[in-house]
């Protein structure tokens, strides 16, 4: 299989598991809300957040792991990969931030109470979407051995 279509395989297949990680886990974190809005809120950001998170992990697990790096690279690629790109939750709108705060749930208030607060949710659940897409693309990716060779 070439490089080429390794990785745009590779890229599509993270950009829907991407979608599925980040759907739940967007839901999960908008329950949170107790509303039935939240959850749909957060599945949705959720979903652009995994495709986007998931098909750049895909990619960059080819290229750090490629068909011999495995399961491990795989997932250390996505978990490394996934708290860089939360980093970029840094440029959240202050707007967003108030709008959430005037919610006044306690578990929301909490989270959403800074800045850093946000980045820190942001690359911990980016970095969850980008280790389990790491891992499976890697361990899918991974070509067997031939251990029976004449030495």
């Amino acid at each position: 299989m070439s490089d080429q279509s390794l990785y745009v395989k590779s890229s599509l297949f993270g950009g829907l598991l991407g979608i599925f990680f980040g759907a739940v886990l967007g839901a999960v974190t908008g329950a949170l809300s107790a509303s039935w809005s939240g959850v749909q809120f957060g599945a949705l950001w959720g979903i652009a957040f995994g495709v986007l998170t998931g098909a750049l992990t895909g990619a960059l697990t080819v290229r750090t792991a490629g068909t011999t790096g495995g399961v491990s690279t795989g997932a250390y690629t996505g978990m490394l990969f996934g708290a860089l790109l939360g980093m970029l939750g840094v440029f959240i709108p202050e707007a967003f931030r108030a709008s959430v705060l005037a919610l006044d749930i306690l578990i929301l208030t909490v989270i959403m109470q800074g800045r850093f607060e946000m980045v820190v949710l942001l690359m911990f659940l980016l970095s969850i979407i980008g280790t389990a897409v790491g891992a499976w693309v890697g361990g899918r990716n991974l070509a067997a051995r031939n251990l029976h060779t004449a030495k």
